[in-house]
């Protein structure tokens, strides 16, 4: 088989995955909030504090397996820049514009509410899109979805977050230890020697990788991070039984059915108390709902235009404004992400537990209006047309 037909082929299977895994997905928040707000709460909420090697349960998920799928999230995202929808100009631009204008405009709206005051630091919280919830949803709508809109909102997905790492990278980062972000520097600069002498195993990128996330750690730069270094270290091969192809292909399955929801069952158990509903209404409350359930849209679109009418891009074959409109609600997913980067934002406990009910709240309302719109601007069941079919 071709390379390519084993890269489409590829593609096909992670749109399965992620629909599967945004159903986990839910499933683990509800089993989580239900737990949370139970009897056995403090049992439950105890659970991810418990002491682990020196660290909490909580932290090794958070810190230690999340860089795992920040790893695959960089494949992913090399993947699409070798041989996928960035390795040409003329396809990258539109989703790179894009996710640009969906990072810009809720952060922007965040910032414009919270400024000078202590939420301030949350304006990243909006910027992030929930690969595995937006592209599922979408999945959901099956063949009526025309493949381009499902191509442009996986790569705008996967762009926002390498977005969302340079911004923890960049503004989340604490007092940095100049020693030891040297010294994962430096472990990156030997793993980009041994790409360049053609050493193709596996087993001394991810070894030095495991030490990079450490020096990473005690650097003040987020350990997650040295996932994706990782991950641009390795050396790229396109075909499927390339080493690059296949540690993504194994990675998927334990992330999206193993790592994401154990995320998601950690982070997402809130202790909903009689006026929980309070929490949406404060301005950092507003920054986000507004950031994800208006911004993403909005930015996605309003670049999206520009971008054409500059001629600097063209809409793909296939693809109507409005179906556009409808991806860029479901990018206003934020879940993941947008909880991860909350973390990092604020230390107050409820200030977190505040911000986590505004991105489940937001999240929601976005999952419903991008179905809704999608599901009345695509075409019925047997009118779908391949693009350039007659």
């Amino acid at each position: 088989m071709p390379a390519s037909l084993k890269v489409i082929q590829l593609y096909h299977q992670l749109l399965e995955n992620e629909r599967t895994a945004g159903v986990v997905l839910v499933l683990c928040t509800v089993i989580s909030l239900l737990l949370a707000n139970s009897g056995i709460q403090h049992l439950y909420l105890g659970l991810w504090h418990h002491p682990l090697a020196g660290q909490n349960v909580e932290f090794w998920i958070n810190d230690g397996l999340m860089a795992i799928f920040f790893l695959m999230v960089g494949l992913e995202l090399k993947r699409e820049i070798h041989v996928g929808e960035l390795s040409e100009r003329k396809k990258a631009i539109l989703p790179v514009i894009a996710a640009f204008g969906g990072m810009i405009v809720p952060a922007g709206i965040h910032m414009l509410l919270n400024h000078g005051t202590h939420f301030h630091s949350g304006a990243g919280i909006p910027m992030a899109t929930d690969i595995a919830f937006a592209v599922g949803i979408m999945a959901l709508l099956g063949d009526r979805v025309p493949i381009p809109l499902k191509v442009f909102l996986t790569a705008l997905a996967v762009i926002d977050d390498l977005g969302a790492i340079f911004t923890i990278a960049i503004f989340y980062s604490t007092d940095i230890h100049w020693g030891y972000l040297g010294a994962a520097l430096g472990i990156l600069a030997l793993m980009l020697v041994i790409n360049k002498a053609k050493v193709k195993h596996l087993a001394p990128y991810l070894g030095l990788g495991v030490v990079m996330w450490y020096c990473m750690l005690h650097s003040g730069v987020h350990s997650t991070v040295a996932g994706v270094l990782t991950a641009f270290a390795i050396p790229f091969g396109a075909g499927h039984d390339s080493n690059s192809m296949r540690l993504e292909h194994a990675l998927e399955k334990p992330v999206s059915f193993g790592i994401l929801p154990l995320f998601a069952l950690a982070n997402t158990g809130i202790i909903l108390e009689h006026d929980w509903f309070g929490h949406l209404f404060t301005s950092n409350g507003w920054g986000i709902t507004l950031g994800l359930v208006v911004g993403k849209p909005l930015g996605i679109t309003l670049f999206c235009f520009a971008a054409i009418s500059l001629g600097i891009s063209a809409l793909p074959t296939g693809i109507k404004w409005v179906q556009l409109m409808g991806a860029g609600a479901l990018a206003g997913i934020g879940f993941t992400m947008s909880i991860f980067i909350t973390l990092l934002a604020f230390d107050d406990p409820e200030v977190v537990v505040a911000s986590k009910t505004a991105i489940l709240f937001a999240s929601t309302v976005a999952g419903i209006i991008g179905t809704i719109w999608l599901h009345a601007a695509l075409p019925a069941r047997g009118k779908v047309k391949l693009a350039g079919s007659r």
